[in-house]
C-alpha cells in the first residue's frame, strides 16, 4: 500500500473522527457545562473506602447508597470485600451517621480511608493537569526539533516537530471524545488517573512517531527529488509498519488482561490507555509521515 499517495484515506476517517469528538464536547456542554464528567479529583467531594471483612456486601451495599441520590454516590470494587466510593461534600455529622448505619447491616465494616477534596482544590487539580498536558506537547515539539535538526536541509526541523503534535493532537482529541459520550451514556467519571493515562499515550505515540521519523531521516539520504522524497516517505513507513503493529499489540496484551482482571477502580484508566495505544499507532502510520510530506510539498 502506499500510504503517501492514500493518505486521503486516512484523512478523511481522521477528519470525521475528530468533527465526531467536536459534536460530542459540544452536546455534553450544552447539557452539563462540561465537556466531561469530572470525578470529585476535580470538582471536589469525599471518598470512603470501605472493607467488609467477608460480609457479602453486595446487594446490600449498593441498596443503600442507592437511597442516598441527593449526594450523587459512584461505586467502585476494588476487591469482593472493599469499596471506594465518591459523592458530594458531607459534613462530619453526615459521615458518622453513615459509617454507623453501615455498620448496623456489617458489624465487621472497617473504613479504611475517608478523603474530603474541597471544590478550591479541585478547581487547582484541574488547572494544573491541564498545565501538564501543556507543558508536555511543548516539550515534544521542542524536543523534536532539536532531535531532526540535522536534516534541515531537506526538512525544516520544526515540521518534524509540529507535524507529530498534530497526530497527538488527534490521539488525544479522539481519547477524549470517546470518554465524552463515556460520562453522557454511561456517567463515566474522569480524575487525576485519566490525565495520567493521557500523558502515558502522548510518550507511546510519540515515542511511534520517532520511529517512523527516524527511518525517514536515514533513508532521505538518497532523496533526489520531489517524486524521490514520496517513495521514501512510504518505504520508511513500510519498514516501520511490522515494528508499530507487533509492538502495539504486545502492549495490548497485558492491557485487555487487566481490564477485564484487573480491579474496577482502574478499568477506565486502563480503557484510556488501550484507546490511545490502537489511536496513537493508527495515527504515527497513516498520519505523521503523510502530514510532514504533505507540508513539505507546499
Amino acid at each position: 500500500m502506499n500510504f503517501i499517495k492514500n493518505s486521503w484515506m486516512g484523512f478523511l476517517l481522521s477528519g470525521s473522527l475528530i468533527l465526531i469528538s467536536f459534536v460530542l464536547f459540544s452536546y455534553s456542554y450544552i447539557q452539563t457545562g462540561s465537556i466531561l464528567k469530572y470525578g470529585i479529583d476535580f470538582t471536589g467531594g469525599t471518598l470512603l473506602e470501605l472493607e467488609t471483612h467477608g460480609e457479602d456486601s453486595g446487594e446490600k451495599f449498593l441498596t443503600y447508597f442507592q437511597d442516598k441520590e441527593h449526594l450523587s454516590p459512584v461505586i467502585s470494587e476494588t476487591d469482593n470485600n472493599t469499596h471506594i466510593v465518591k459523592m458530594k461534600d458531607i459534613t462530619e455529622e453526615e459521615h458518622v451517621f453513615i459509617i454507623t448505619e453501615l455498620k448496623s447491616l456489617y458489624p465487621k465494616l472497617e473504613e479504611k480511608r475517608f478523603l474530603v477534596i474541597g471544590p478550591a482544590v479541585g478547581k487547582t487539580m484541574k488547572q494544573k493537569a491541564y498545565t501538564a498536558l501543556i507543558i508536555a506537547l511543548i516539550s515534544i515539539v521542542l524536543y523534536i526539533a532539536y532531535a531532526f535538526s540535522e536534516v534541515q536541509k531537506i526538512f525544516s526541523s520544526w515540521k518534524f516537530g509540529f507535524s507529530a503534535i498534530v497526530a497527538l493532537m488527534h490521539d488525544v482529541i479522539i481519547t477524549v471524545g470517546i470518554f465524552s459520550f463515556l460520562g453522557m451514556a454511561y456517567g463515566v467519571e474522569v480524575d487525576a488517573l485519566f490525565i495520567t493515562a493521557l500523558l502515558t499515550l502522548m510518550g507511546f505515540s510519540v515515542h511511534d512517531t520517532i520511529v517512523v521519523f527516524d527511518r525517514l531521516r536515514e533513508n532521505t539520504k538518497n532523496a533526489r527529488s520531489k517524486d524521490d522524497m514520496e517513495n521514501i516517505a512510504n518505504a520508511s513507513v513500510q519498514q516501520t509498519l511490522m515494528r508499530s503493529i507487533n509492538t502495539s499489540i504486545s502492549t495490548l496484551f497485558p492491557l485487555v488482561a487487566l481490564f477485564f482482571l484487573g480491579a474496577e477502580s482502574i478499568q477506565m484508566f486502563i480503557f484510556a490507555l488501550i484507546i490511545g495505544i490502537v489511536v496513537g499507532t493508527y495515527s504515527s502510520i497513516f498520519l505523521a509521515i503523510p502530514i510532514l510530506i504533505k507540508w513539505h510539498d507546499e
